[in-house]
């Protein structure tokens, strides 16, 4: 049973992004985009601790440098690692969001030269 359907096809010319929804899913893009580092920086972190390589780095600094070179470690717990995570998530967060409301007033005013973007679309 076959049906000759004529193929449609129609081309749209995108003139204009609205800076506000720009803004809100370059925000949803950040929080999911901070939620990954923060993760992947935990799952790094117990792979580190579990396998002994920061141990085996703090040995290493010690046997280079002395007492001097273990305290470079020192401050490398997993608790500041994760705060120092958390703040880098928290910038990455606000500068996404804000590049987001900038790349749409960029189009927009590169749309005034160009004419806009065709986007085609068709029911094939």
């Amino acid at each position: 049973m076959s049906t000759n359907r004529k193929k449609k096809r129609v081309t749209l010319r995108l003139v204009f992004i609205d800076a506000w929804s720009s803004v809100k899913l370059a925000f949803l893009v950040a929080l999911a985009l901070a939620a990954v580092t923060m993760v992947v920086t935990f799952f790094a972190w117990s792979l580190l601790a579990s396998t002994g390589l920061l141990d085996t780095a703090r040995s290493l600094l010690t046997d280079i440098a002395g007492a001097q070179g273990s305290s470079l470690l020192d401050g490398m717990t997993f608790n500041s690692v994760m705060a120092f995570t958390g703040v880098v998530s928290l910038l990455e967060l606000i500068i996404v969001t804000a590049l987001g409301a900038v790349f749409a007033a960029l189009f927009n005013l590169a749309v005034r030269v160009t004419g806009g973007a065709k986007v085609g679309f068709g029911n094939d």
